[in-house]
């Protein structure tokens, strides 16, 4: 046998969860990688280097090279050129199970937890070497050991589907300790959680690595969550290195000047007070079920005001979705109703045209577009069927539809090969900014937007935020749902927080304490 095999046998029989734990943090290198797609070059030539024990964030816009960057690192891609290396030595990494031979472990976006079983059953089975025959006693005595050494526990005996989002994050994390990881990489880890999750997260992270247990990179859009934790920031730009340096040495604006050239596009967030406004858009005591007929709106009551951003906070999954829908006509209500200025409102598209209500839902492309469809027909799904795009009564004017279309694309910026090109061809930005033009168009008394900025880089989610806050000056009443709370907070005048299908907290935005804002979104209501 050779040494080589010997290590690895060895390997197959030590109980890695505890021992790799034990063992001092990684240093990692990406030397020169890059990375082609056909003829686009997602990777030119990047540097990253992740010192031993330290926190590094990770930045850059939409299509900046990120997530290439770590799925080379984590052997989902082949890099065309460069190396990696792990505590100094070069590896070769095929598959994210070399990847955790090397210490090398990714935390991702959603969960990969199997929600059916305990937590022991899913810490014992991401393991490389579960044995045919589990002896569970052992199992969970060599748990219970692990736990002690963790700075948090979650019991083994729990069944994952019954934990919180925050707890679901801490099991990834733990999970990735458990099975020996030294370098742990996180994408994009708090999108699912309230800002005390967060931080709870993110501090126990930042103090293993400084206690020399891990090194992290962090993959995040937040810059709050950057400056309170990372020691060191590394910004990609079109698919190259933009810069990289010391957290401490940094601004917001430096950091946003490296993702997107020396023109930050910033957002013109500035209020028009508007006297006297009336109640516009009001719900009153809305319930809904959901797919399964169970309850997912409680009695909903809430106004907005022409002139006036409600934004609705939340942590996703507490109704606001079906909310959205039910504005929509997507969702049957069970009770209640809708008013827009004092009457009865219905939401066909009829109503929506003659009380002049808009909506921008999430992922536009698959609630608010035809794909396959061109620019121009998009844009043109409200006023198809109206002078002076019909002909004789019924025949539609595609050159009606492709010069309004003309003028919308070069009002919004929409970058387009033309009006007919397949809007489905379009990036996120301009697919949202397309909706924008065919929602914006013309007087809007009541304006509806989830998650308009969700996934979107930089100078987009800027765009959208003032053409929003546009629309609320010149006397629209708009209701918000957004799970991010950077962007409540941003333009609303009011919040309120939405929890297990119920408002349950509300206050002005002016006076609003993102930590009760947080608690509320978490449950504390009960």
């Amino acid at each position: 046998m050779t040494a080589a095999a010997e290590v690895v046998r060895l390997e197959s029989t030590l109980d890695t969860s505890h021992v790799r734990a034990r063992q001092p943090p990684l240093s990692l290198e990406a030397v020169g990688v890059s990375k082609r797609f056909g003829g686009l070059a997602a990777l030119d030539s990047v540097d990253f280097k992740l010192t031993p024990g330290s926190f590094h964030a990770l930045l850059g816009e939409n299509g900046a090279g990120k997530s290439t960057l770590v799925k080379c690192i984590m052997g989902f891609y082949q890099a065309d050129e460069g190396k990696l290396l792990v505590g100094g030595q070069p590896i070769t990494v095929k598959s994210p199970k070399e990847a955790q031979r090397h210490g090398i472990g990714m935390v991702y976006q959603h969960f990969t937890l199997v929600e059916n079983m305990s937590v022991a059953e899913n810490l014992v089975l991401s393991r490389a070497d579960v044995p045919r025959i589990i002896d569970w006693k052992k199992e969970k005595r060599e748990l219970e050991e692990f736990m002690d050494e963790m700075p948090f526990r979650i019991s083994p005996e729990r069944l994952v589907r019954k934990l919180a989002a925050g707890e679901k994050q801490k099991l990834e994390i733990l999970k990735q300790l458990y099975v020996g990881s030294r370098i742990v990489i996180l994408d994009e880890p708090t999108s699912v959680l309230t800002p005390q999750e967060a931080d709870e997260v993110l501090g126990m992270l930042r103090e293993m690595a400084y206690q020399g247990r891990v090194s992290v990179a962090m993959i995040t859009h937040k810059f709050r969550e950057v400056v309170a934790y990372s020691d060191e920031v590394t910004v990609l730009r079109r698919g190259k290195l933009a810069g990289t340096g010391k957290t401490r040495d940094l601004t917001p604006e430096a950091m946003a000047e490296m993702m997107v050239g020396a023109e930050v596009p910033r957002a013109s967030l500035e209020r028009r007070e508007l006297e006297g406004a009336a109640k516009f858009f009001e719900l009153d005591k809305l319930s809904a079920n959901d797919d399964l007929g169970l309850k997912v709106l409680e009695e909903v009551s809430l106004s907005v005001a022409a002139g006036e951003i409600v934004g609705i906070a939340g942590v996703s999954g507490n109704g606001q979705d079906e909310l959205v829908e039910v504005l929509a006509g997507q969702r049957p209500t069970s009770s209640g109703s809708v008013r827009v200025d004092g009457k009865d409102y219905t939401p066909t598209r009829a109503q929506m045209r003659q009380r002049r209500v808009r909506l921008l839902p999430e992922a536009p492309l698959k609630n608010a577009c035809v794909g396959n469809m061109s620019v121009a027909e998009n844009i043109g799904f409200r006023c198809y069927d109206e002078p002076p795009n019909t002909s004789l009564g019924w025949l539609v004017r595609g050159s009606a539809l492709r010069s309004r279309a003309r003028a919308a694309i070069q009002e919004y910026g929409i970058k387009a090969p033309g009006p007919d090109a397949p809007i489905a061809g379009l990036s996120g930005g301009n697919v949202q900014r397309a909706v924008l033009a065919r929602e914006l168009t013309g007087e809007v008394n009541v304006l509806i937007a989830a998650n308009p900025c969700f996934g979107l880089d930089f100078a987009a989610v800027s765009e959208i935020r003032t053409r929003i806050m546009a629309a609320r000056n010149s006397g629209s009443a708009v209701l918000l749902v957004s799970s991010d709370l950077e962007e409540i907070f941003a333009l609303s005048d009011r919040i309120l927080v939405m929890s297990e299908g119920r408002i349950v907290y509300e206050s002005k935005a002016s006076e609003a304490n993102m930590a009760d804002i947080g608690r509320h979104m978490g449950g504390a209501h009960h």
